[in-house]
């Protein structure tokens, strides 16, 4: 388990416990600005929290799946699994709602190469209705890399406790955000 601290998110817009040894991606490159991007220093597992339109889909879990099927560029039925969907109840810090959480697999093609490449996903939905938002979280954990650089089957309960850490923690603190 990581040591966890509280950091702001989106200038302070959103607050979330993420392990203190992520690095935030917009300090090495580019990151849009409905985007927050955290990769770990010795794994190629990332987290990314990102602000969207809200998607059409009425039913929660309908709208869980279509963000998850989303992810990859290339989305082929056949290459993605969902394994499980759930709410997990919020204790309502600030009107934050309550996250749909998806545990699912995809097999993609990842930088470009032609091999398909093994991903665990774990995807947590926030949807604010009152601002026609979707906010998706999501933990991307290359379980399968054709040319290497797979987490560690030992690494990944821990990628996945950081995980429910941050989306049991989120909090909107400025709904100002989603104008």
């Amino acid at each position: 388990m990581s040591l966890i601290a509280q950091r702001d998110l989106f200038g302070g817009a959103i607050t979330a416990d993420l392990p203190k040894c992520l690095i935030d991606v917009a300090q090495l490159r580019d990151v849009p600005d409905t985007q927050e991007v955290f990769v770990y220093p010795d794994s190629p597992a990332s987290f990314i929290i990102e602000v969207l339109e809200r998607v059409s889909q009425i039913d929660d879990h309908e709208a869980a799946k279509f963000h998850f099927s989303a992810l990859d560029e290339a989305p082929s039925p056949e290459h993605q699994t969902v394994q499980d969907i759930q709410t997990i109840a919020n204790d309502g810090g600030n009107g934050t709602p309550s996250p749909i959480v998806l545990h699912g697999k995809q097999k993609m093609h990842k930088f470009n190469r032609q091999s398909l490449d093994e991903v665990e996903i774990l995807l947590a939905l926030f949807r604010v209705q009152t601002k026609n938002i979707d906010l998706v979280v999501s933990a991307n954990i290359p379980t399968a890399v054709h040319e290497g650089g797979a987490v560690g089957v030992y690494q990944v309960p821990g990628i996945k406790s950081d995980f429910y850490s941050l989306i049991r923690s989120l909090r909107i603190v400025d709904y100002g955000l989603f104008a």
